[in-house]
């Protein structure tokens, strides 16, 4: 199943995109956004990146077709500072995993299909096999519990550590198998082994440590009037993500006492989307995988910082 860029149209209309201006997609995938930008500006460019190998080799393709305007970066986007020194008219930002990825068994993203319980989106020395199978259950259950939100996260714990006694895991359905014979699976319901597969993939790529780190290097990047506009599909994603936005747009009170009384300076940035963008019923019914996600926007305002 080739990757859908989810909010694809409401994401890149944000950006407001504008002749000769410079686009970052932090989130490469399978180039949505980047063909989009580019589709739509023929003047506009794309620095693109991705912490995924095969994304890079299979994105080549699209740099070729919209030579020179379309760079393609293989790292971490919370490396944004390091990657990238010029200035930039906007910056979009898919969290999580892609849809290439969850439909390769290989991967071990997903439980539909049996595969290596690898999870690592980049090259890691640490994945979820290790996790499972090397982790004490206090810290599997932490694990759980912080990233997953999994209420059972002491039960799951326990039986793994039990489990790899007799046989290590190796597989997407042994650890499926492990977490259904103690949180059975309703019908109907979000499959109970859903939590566990998030939270170790999220811990395995340090997901939410590269969120925060992303989201303070894009503010330096921004010209005047420039954009981030974030996609986010899990309550712990976009939380972090309004918080910070919310963080950047207060603005700070004087401290001179001769200072008129509750005067402020104008903050630096401003929120476009006092509440997150959605995608419309008809995206989720051709996209299920779109039902949760939520869209946030920040402008770089003039004036000093």
């Amino acid at each position: 199943m080739r990757h859908v860029p989810v909010l694809l149209k409401e994401a890149v209309r944000s950006l407001d995109v504008k002749d000769g201006g410079v686009y970052v997609d932090g989130t490469f995938g399978a180039g949505g956004y980047s063909r989009e930008i580019l589709s739509q500006n023929p003047k506009a460019s794309v620095i693109a990146i991705d912490r995924d190998p095969t994304a890079i080799q299979a994105g080549q393709e699209l740099v070729r077709e919209f030579a020179p305007r379309l760079r393609l970066i293989e790292g971490r986007f919370g490396d944004l500072a390091n990657l990238i020194s010029q200035p930039v008219d906007g910056i979009v930002l898919d969290i999580g995993v892609s849809s290439m990825q969850i439909d390769q068994p290989e991967r071990g993203f997903s439980f539909q299909k049996d595969g290596a319980l690898d999870m690592r989106m980049g090259h890691s020395d640490l994945s979820a096999a290790d996790v499972v199978n090397t982790f004490k259950a206090e810290d599997i259950a932490d694990i759980l519990f912080r990233y997953g939100e999994e209420r059972h996260a002491r039960r799951i714990a326990q039986k793994i550590v039990e489990s790899r006694q007799h046989t290590p895991f190796q597989t997407t359905l042994q650890l499926a198998e492990c977490i259904h014979s103690v949180m059975p699976h309703k019908k109907g319901d979000i499959d109970s082994a859903t939590r566990t597969f998030q939270a170790l993939r999220i811990y395995v790529n340090d997901e939410l440590g590269e969120l925060e780190r992303v989201l303070r290097a894009s503010l330096p990047l921004l010209k005047t009037g420039g954009r981030l506009s974030v996609v986010t599909f899990h309550s712990l994603e976009d939380r972090i993500v309004k918080q910070f936005f919310k963080s950047v747009t207060e603005g700070k009170k004087h401290i001179n006492k001769y200072a008129p009384a509750g005067t402020s300076e104008k903050p630096a940035f401003s929120i476009l989307t006092p509440k997150p963008v959605t995608p419309s019923d008809e995206e989720i019914a051709q996209n299920p995988r779109a039902r949760s996600a939520k869209l946030r926007t920040l402008v770089k305002n003039g004036g000093d910082e």
